[in-house]
């Protein structure tokens, strides 16, 4: 009931060259193509972008959790007590 015969293609693809024109259909179906590399390329872009923002959380959790200054004792110098 809901399968996509063949007539159904053919019906949509004369009601579309009816109403845009045989000129406009390759430049419609040109601009539809670009549209959809644009999205797919933002997407995979918006991807990355949540992948790198996880990986700086991560990043800045660690280096929260180090104490602060150097890693290694600083060396004060020896004082002589009062004599």
């Amino acid at each position: 009931m809901g399968a996509l015969k063949p007539w159904h293609i053919i019906l949509v693809v004369a009601v579309l060259v009816l109403l845009f024109g045989a000129k406009k259909l390759p430049d419609a179906a040109r601009s539809l193509g670009r549209s959809m590399r644009i999205l797919k390329a933002e997407t995979k872009g918006l991807a990355e972008d949540g992948k790198e923002n996880v990986a700086e959380k991560a990043d800045a959790q660690v280096t929260s959790q180090q104490p602060l200054g150097d890693s290694q004792p600083s060396a004060a110098p020896k004082v002589d007590p009062i004599k």
